[in-house]
């Protein structure tokens, strides 16, 4: 398995594009120069020696040398082993709803940012269990499947927005079904569904699904995100979603819907505002179900890879190095020697 120890210096790499973009403006200001200085294959006799294919092959080698110094930050490592280890923890699935109304920012920064971090800090409290991961608005699907992989959770929950899913609305009976058919078939372990959503169901059905969840031992934690006043939905544009009538439409967390939910489901449920009070409670809740031996497949011993990376990077270097801005002088005395 290949992995980066330290990814957030992957972020450097935005550096790259501004670079080539600076390059072009550059060479476009070169290109205006020369047209001012006179006719183009006259000055190419004048300066038989200048290259401009040279001094784009030296920035190309640069770049690219830099953007291997940028992953070796990011210190890559290889998985050499891979065990199987027995572990006493709970199996857990997420339901995130990623309707366009989770954008609304009743909820600092939102209602959709505030879950992912909600879930990003569970994820961190998580030790010996296994989780996976469904994303839902009018359809549902398995984001991550069931896993004891933390870093990986992490890494497919940054890229969680409402556009994965095309249809809109919210089902949240769907996103119940979906996240119990995720579960392992392993006996005598907890297993719960955190469902985070503002509790606008579109489909109906919801409070089966959860009474039908209980029932085969899943409890089911809703936790409702936004304020009960209702707030405005974001376009992305600087306005806000509107309805047919041009009116600006507003969305509010339905409470009650969830309170339902919550009790058919045999579980919890706890409201997210701005402070951590939400996520101490979820962590109590979760501490209080029963444990169970999974079977996790793990991987060890990881391999620091930087040194291919380095060795790349010294022979970029000194190629760069051994190629002139400017045509080899020697070379075309002895180009001119052939020709007579």
């Amino acid at each position: 398995m290949f992995r980066f120890d330290d990814p957030i210096y992957l972020w450097l790499l935005l550096v790259i594009p501004f670079l080539v973009l600076i390059r072009f403006g550059m060479w476009r200001k070169q290109k205006k120069y020369w047209k001012k200085l006179g006719d183009k294959n006259l000055l190419k006799q004048l300066s038989p020696d200048v290259s401009p294919i040279r001094s784009m092959v030296k920035f190309v080698l640069l770049l690219a040398a830099l953007t291997l110094i940028i992953l070796m930050l990011a210190r890559p490592q290889m998985g050499s082993r891979v065990s199987h280890e027995k572990r006493n923890g709970i199996e857990c699935i997420i339901a995130l709803d990623i309707s366009n109304s989770m954008l609304a920012q009743d909820v600092v920064p939102s209602r959709l940012e505030k879950s992912k971090m909600l879930i990003e800090n569970l994820v961190d409290h998580f030790n010996n269990d296994r989780i996976g991961l469904v994303v839902f608005a009018g359809d549902a699907f398995v984001q991550l499947p069931i896993t004891s992989d933390y870093v990986s959770a992490k890494m497919f929950l940054q890229n969680i927005s409402p556009s994965l899913i095309q249809t809109q609305g919210t089902d949240i009976a769907r996103a119940l079904r979906v996240s119990m058919s995720s579960f392992t078939q392993q006996d005598k372990i907890g297993r719960a569904i955190i469902l985070i959503t503002d509790g606008e169901d579109h489909e109906g059905g919801a409070e089966e699904a959860a009474k039908e969840a209980s029932k085969k031992g899943i409890n089911v934690f809703i936790l409702g995100v936004g304020g009960t006043k209702g707030a405005p939905i974001p376009t992305g544009n600087g306005g806000y979603l509107q309805d047919g009538a041009g009116e600006t439409v507003m969305t509010a967390l339905n409470e009650n819907m969830c309170r339902q939910l919550a009790q058919a489901g045999n579980g919890m449920y706890i409201h997210v505002d701005n402070t951590s009070d939400a996520q101490e409670q979820l962590n109590n809740a979760i501490a209080k179900l029963q444990t169970g031996q999974t079977d996790s497949v793990v991987y060890s011993d990881f391999d620091e890879q930087f040194q291919a990376f380095a060795i790349l990077v010294i022979v970029l270097l000194i190629i760069e190095a051994c190629i002139l801005d400017r045509k080899n002088p020697a070379l075309l005395k002895l180009k001119l020697f052939k020709k007579k």
